[in-house]
């Protein structure tokens, strides 16, 4: 059973969200020949002042 944990920076539409899990579950049918329904996917959304790149806050100026 397939899990998958998306993480992004900022937020994501419902219809991203909807379009990139469809997608993750193709591939992973396709290629890992794992069925559709055996398939799980979260979203996890956070804050720039939660995520940093080489040594910076992304929300920063």
């Amino acid at each position: 059973m397939p899990y998958v944990n998306i993480k992004v920076a900022g937020s994501l539409t419902r219809e991203q969200k909807s379009k990139i899990a469809a997608e993750i579950t193709d591939t992973l049918e396709r290629i890992a020949k794992k069925p559709k329904s055996y398939t799980y996917i979260t979203f996890d959304e956070i804050e720039g002042e939660n995520w940093a790149v080489a040594g910076e806050l992304i929300d920063s100026d």
